[in-house]
């Protein structure tokens, strides 16, 4: 730990939610002085919402933090609860990890984690104003009127700035979980020329465990043979807890649409917007009136309370409607609420005023992570906090800023997303957002992205020569793959299969382009194969069984990065360029974008005002 009491840092991090913490780590591990200041030290890593780490698409973006040299998926693994693997019914690409945490030890795992860091100085208080000088930052300055002084900040200040918490027509101007709401600083940010607006998220209820009578909902175990988040994670994780499954009933639709007035989400109270894929309960039943149920799911919060989760049902409706609610799902009619849902309302940003590697556009050295710039969710969070907390690490070394493309990692398209098109919602994470989601799946994750990781030294020798030592691995299998085998060596497996017989030999690498012939069943059929790491051999064979479509995605990508690779002028005047239309031209001017490819992914420019760009780049490419 630094000393407490010095007032010159290298980069300070507003905010200690799951954006803060990776960017705080980021900047300390690269050797930067750095302060992370949050407005309560019980509220570092807090999970306010469901203690689930991943989900569809969200897994992949721990697995792209882990592979990176983030803290997010070391800690989920050490603190589950239960551990599942998401669509295994479906495409290697849209299979996704998700792990029950316990709320209890993650929040104070990642705090020993934050207070044992070198470089790293951690500080209860609210910041009230970030400095600067001639449009660069200087500092921040406190509610207490303490200054600190540095060369960057990285603001990851979640839902706080200005919370509300709604339950029926009762709200409370605090953060989430009675934790204590950030009130001067949207002020500052708005003084700096940012755009804000008023988003809204929500939460269910969470009831007593000894109320429910579970003998009537249906279990949901975890998978016991699954990789964990972490590359890291030496074997699998056990599972030490299960979920149920139930559903709401024809009485719950009815005592929602009889008491849809008293609802603020409709009489009015509430005029935020927010998440279109995580809806409320009454948003679902009046949204699909045709539906006769919805599925709810029985979380367990933590090892260390009675405390259980109802996914599925979150609500800004009265108290004494929510009771009657909850006790009309199945199982839950003796249920005891031990803390009722709410919907929170919050101060975030446009995300349209950053740059693609999260850097405010007219301030130098401010950067931002997190629901803070309109994204919702954990896991959206944490990967901006890092790569937020990697820019600012470059930008104090003055080097050139590392910017995630979309087709090397969903964190490089949730970044695209909000700096390019823009949220009018609070955006989630998910694999249809991803052009290229075959290339970008979970289990080649560090393929993709710890030798960048390395490259910037966020990756250590550990995590290297382990990485390095499965690529040794992976070269070997598919050298052993390529051997041909005779007819009959394979007649009897092909048989047992129904696999028509060649009547000349194939090699291993040719049987795994069958459909019905799959990596687990040649390690258990051929002696040769059966000593191979089975990890990498599942990884080389889902590379082999796709590599017609890989081969596709590839040629799209590389016509892709020919846009890319044309870089746009940041002093361009789009006004001069004859030909561009009038959107076109005042969304350019507004985004800003770095190369021809963000500007074809703007909404309001057509592919001829990227013609009409494309020729004035030519004409003018030596001025």
């Amino acid at each position: 730990m630094l000393d407490s009491y010095q007032k010159n840092y290298d980069a300070i991090v507003i905010g200690c939610g799951h954006a803060g913490v990776e960017a705080s780590l980021a900047l300390a591990r690269l050797g930067h002085k750095t302060l992370a200041v949050t407005l309560s030290l019980d509220a570092i890593a807090f999970m306010a919402c469901n203690p689930a780490i991943g989900g569809t698409a969200k897994g992949h973006l721990v697995r792209e933090i882990d592979a990176l040299g983030g803290q997010m998926g070391i800690s989920a693994d050490n603190n589950l609860l239960q551990i599942r693997m998401l669509n295994m019914g479906k495409g290697a690409a849209v299979q996704s990890l998700r792990g029950q945490a316990d709320k209890t030890m993650y929040h104070h795992y990642m705090k020993n984690v934050m207070e044992t860091q070198e470089n790293l100085d951690i500080l209860q208080g609210e910041v009230s104003d970030i400095l600067t000088q001639n449009d660069k930052v200087i500092g921040i300055k406190t509610t207490l009127g303490q200054e600190f002084f540095c060369d960057a900040i990285v603001v990851c200040t979640g839902v706080y700035l200005n919370a509300n918490i709604i339950i029926g027509d009762n709200v409370t101007h605090t953060g989430p979980n009675g934790f204590s709401r950030a009130t001067k600083l949207t002020d500052s940010l708005i003084s700096l020329g940012i755009p804000t607006r008023r988003f809204k998220t929500g939460t269910p209820a969470r009831v007593d465990k000894n109320s429910i009578n579970f003998d009537v909902m249906q279990v949901q175990k975890g998978d016991d043979d699954i990789y964990p988040f972490s590359f890291m994670t030496e074997g699998f994780v056990p599972n030490k807890d299960v979920c149920y499954l139930t559903y709401t009933t024809q009485k719950t639709k009815d005592i929602i649409t009889s008491n849809i007035d008293r609802s603020p989400l409709y009489n009015g109270s509430i005029h935020s917007i927010g998440p279109r894929y995580c809806p409320s309960i009454e948003d679902k039943v009046m949204r699909f009136a045709d539906k006769e149920r919805h599925q709810i799911f029985i979380e367990p919060e933590s090892s260390l309370t009675n405390e259980m989760y109802v996914q599925g049902m979150s609500s800004s409706l009265p108290f004494d409607v929510q009771l009657e609610m909850y006790r009309s799902v199945i199982g839950l009619e003796k249920v005891k609420i031990l803390r009722f849902a709410y919907a929170i309302e919050y101060d975030c940003i446009d995300s349209l005023a950053l740059t693609p590697y999260l850097m405010v556009k007219n301030i130098e050295g401010l950067f931002l992570a997190g629901q803070l710039n309109g994204s919702s969710g954990y896991e959206e969070a944490a990967a901006q906090g890092l790569v937020a907390g990697i820019n600012a690490s470059l930008y104090i070394q003055n080097k050139q800023p590392f910017i995630l493309k979309r087709d090397s990692s969903y964190i490089g398209v949730l970044i695209d997303d909000l700096v390019t098109k823009g949220t009018n919602e609070p955006y989630r994470m998910m694999t249809a957002r991803a052009e290229h989601r075959l290339i970008l799946r979970q289990e080649n994750a560090d393929r993709r992205l710890t030798p960048s990781g390395r490259e910037i030294g966020l990756v250590d020798d550990t995590r290297w020569n382990k990485f390095c030592e499965k690529e040794n691995k992976s070269s070997l299998i598919k050298k052993t793959l390529e051997k041909i085998i005779s007819p009959k060596d394979f007649k009897d497996f092909f048989e047992k299969l129904g696999e028509p017989i060649p009547h000349n030999g194939l090699s291993y690498r040719d049987m795994l382009k069958r459909s019905a012939i799959t990596y687990d069943l040649l390690m258990d059929n051929f002696d040769e194969l059966s000593n191979l790491d089975r990890r990498c051999f599942e990884e080389v064979a889902v590379e082999i069984k796709y590599e017609g479509y890989l081969s596709k995605q590839k040629n799209i990508i590389a016509d892709v990065d020919k846009l890319e690779s044309k870089s746009l002028p940041q002093y361009l005047d789009y006004s001069l360029i004859k030909g561009l239309r009038i959107e076109a031209r005042q969304k350019l001017d507004k985004i800003r974008p770095s190369n021809l490819g963000q500007a074809s992914r703007i909404s309001g420019v057509s592919p001829a005002d990227i013609t009409v760009l494309l020729v004035y780049l030519s004409k003018n490419k030596n001025n």
